[in-house]
């Protein structure tokens, strides 16, 4: 016979075994899809895009930064309608409709075909990411999401690997129904984007309530360990009343009664009531302005606005960069490969290790030096050598802050609709650094492009520096509620409660509510 607290491991342990079986690889392969259609740009560029479409001067970087434009501009609405239109149907959606752009892209002749491609390209994949970060916050445990993120993050360090091996294959399809090769990697990478949408749709279920493949009794308990995870959500349909007795849980499990005073405070700092946020919150726009002012969306917003410089630089700009090494053709695609190797393993290491410490700034602060380590030497390197050593540093430093800093807001945001506003924002914030990226790496600067690591370094730094920051932010606010400098927070709560003014749970100003480092 099992004792309660095995037969509750067991059965963890299988619902996360189905989730990770049934939601992570479809996930993983729209986000391989993401990055391989994004940076194939790169590929195509070295196989003759810029000649064929008559590109001059910086038009290609011009062409690479209008994508932002219409990318951030979508995002956070994206994230609002979600919940309304079922994110098992919006995401492969929008993978559906930038895969058909991208098979487009293939018929483009001149600089204007390419401006608005890439315009439609950013308006159809601006909602994937802060979409699909949202979704795996409704599905796992706010300590379990990291791993998570990391897997189908892991995919875009592959992304770069298969993206070279793809278009070193694709590109000897040169001539073939008189199509130069870089329009065949783009009818074929987008039409498997296409067909990997559709079949998304098949598998992605839309909550833990509608997974067809978890029983009645495991629906039941994901929901609950759903709930007792977000631990500080006052039940919105009855509001604790002052001077009241409300049976609470600690994060542990364990119930007890708390005594609430007169004044709404609570006797412990570590008591909270808990609810399923995602299941009957209403949308408000307070809850969205709350996700606005958040100070760590913004900390964390620019410094993964320091992060994507390097990151979108990396993978738009690599094959480039090899080609300046005295690499060429297929051999210059073929050594775009072996820095992602690296990157992918430790994506996934870190990310179990961060989940298994609940740390997540601290890892970035660890994992960015060896980014900074590497521009330095691509910056001093003498030989073709130090310098192909150098990708390798800066790929393993900044793969794997990446999901570290995607999982600290929706850690460290609770209410649905709070979150979905500050993992939007963030990316939409972090993603303007695409802008620099594009313009980072010009043609004037080969084969050393000193000017664009130089760049890429400065906000890889300035990226450290936030994450010190909102890592000691954190610090300092969970020792405030820990000594119960935050317990006004109940009261202030209740009077919106009661004036009408809101209908949202407590979330995350529940003094007894912990930050993620």
């Amino acid at each position: 016979m099992l004792t309660p607290g095995e037969s509750d491991r067991a059965i963890t342990k299988r619902i996360l075994w189905k989730l990770d079986c049934h939601v992570l690889p479809p996930l993983a392969l729209l986000w391989l899809a993401n990055f391989i259609d994004r940076s194939n740009v790169g590929n195509a560029r070295i196989a003759g895009l810029e000649r064929d479409a008559h590109l001059h001067g910086n038009q290609f970087n011009t062409a690479l930064a209008v994508f932002y434009v219409t990318y951030l501009l979508v995002e956070v609405p994206s994230n609002v309608v979600l919940k309304k239109m079922r994110p098992n149907r919006w995401i492969p959606l929008l993978v559906l409709l930038w895969g058909t752009v991208t098979t487009l892209t293939a018929l483009v002749q001149n600089f204007g075909g390419l401006l608005a491609i890439r315009l439609f390209l950013g308006l159809c994949e601006g909602g994937l990411l802060p979409g699909i970060i949202l979704y795996l916050s409704t599905l796992y445990k706010r300590h379990e999401l990291q791993l998570r993120v990391g897997i189908f993050y892991a995919s875009a360090s592959l992304s770069g690997a298969f993206g070279g091996l793809l278009a070193t294959a694709i590109i000897k399809m040169d001539g073939v129904g008189g199509l130069a090769g870089w329009r065949w990697i783009y009818i074929l990478e987008g039409i498997a984007t296409v067909l990997l949408s559709i079949v998304a749709t098949f598998f992605l279920p839309a909550d833990i309530s509608s997974a067809h493949f978890l029983t009645s009794e495991e629906k039941t308990f994901a929901l609950r360990r759903l709930s007792n995870d977000i631990t500080h959500d006052v039940n919105v349909s009855e509001p604790p009343s002052r001077g009241s007795e409300t049976a609470i849980e600690v994060e542990k499990g364990e119930e007890v009664k708390i005594e609430t005073t007169s004044h709404g405070h609570r006797g412990s700092p570590d008591a909270f009531v808990s609810k399923n946020e995602n299941q009957d919150e209403q949308f408000e726009w307070r809850e969205v302005w709350r996700g606005i002012v958040d100070i760590q969306t913004w900390l964390t917003g620019f410094a993964y606005f320091g992060l994507i410089v390097s990151l979108y630089s990396y993978s738009l700009f690599l094959p480039t960069i090899v080609s300046g090494l005295g690499y060429t053709g297929g051999a210059a695609q073929l050594h775009t490969v072996p820095p992602y190797v690296p990157a992918a393993v430790l994506t996934i290491v870190i990310a179990f290790l961060s989940d298994r410490l609940k740390w997540r700034g601290p890892f970035i602060l660890i994992c960015l030096p060896f980014a900074i380590i590497g521009y330095i030497i691509a910056i001093t390197a003498e030989t073709n050598t130090a310098r192909y050593i150098a990708v390798f540093f800066m790929a393993a430093g900044v793969y794997p802050s990446g999901p570290s800093i995607l999982s600290i807001l929706p850690n460290n945001s609770s209410g649905h609709y709070k979150k979905a506003t500050t993992t939007a924002l963030q990316l939409a914030i972090a993603n303007s650094g695409g802008f620099v990226a594009t313009f980072a790496y010009t043609p004037d600067q080969a084969p050393k492009y000193i000017r664009g690591h130089t760049i890429a370094l400065a906000f890889i730094i300035l990226a450290w520096v936030l994450i010190a920051v909102n890592v000691a932010y954190c610090m300092w606010e969970n020792k405030a509620r820990r000594e119960g400098r935050r317990q006004g927070n109940i009261e202030k709560y209740q009077n919106l409660w009661e004036s009408g003014r809101t209908k949202a749970p407590i979330g995350d100003r529940h003094p007894s509510f912990r930050y993620t480092l």
